[in-house]
């Protein structure tokens, strides 16, 4: 999961598949990108992970999905990527909203 560079019209275009981690803004989303990275000494591979703050014009980006962002012009002060589209959703969440909304209650 890297960035990747996409053929276009406009030259070279990185777009990059994290999760979402934080849809508290309106239209705009945190997505947090993992990869392994090699120790350089130990040889060990560690997590590292970058978060990016993405415009969602739509709202249709929940926690725990898996989101495809693209670099684009600035938006804000930290804002600097897009979103493309939804790959896959957070089944547990998808589970958790389906139950609210049929009335279902919560065991406590």
């Amino acid at each position: 999961m890297g960035p990747d560079q996409q053929s276009g019209g406009r030259g070279r275009r990185v777009s990059v598949v994290g999760t979402v981690v934080g849809n508290k803004m309106q239209k705009t989303i945190t997505v947090r990108e993992d990869r392994l990275v090699r120790h350089a000494l130990y040889g060990k591979f560690v997590r590292r992970s970058t978060l990016y703050k993405a415009h969602d014009e739509q709202g249709e980006a929940r926690l725990g999905d898996q989101v495809e962002i693209a670099f684009t012009r600035p938006l804000s002060k930290t804002k600097r990527w897009r979103l493309v589209r939804v790959i896959a959703r957070d089944a547990l969440a998808a589970e958790t909203l389906g139950g609210a909304a049929e009335g279902g209650e919560v065991a406590s």
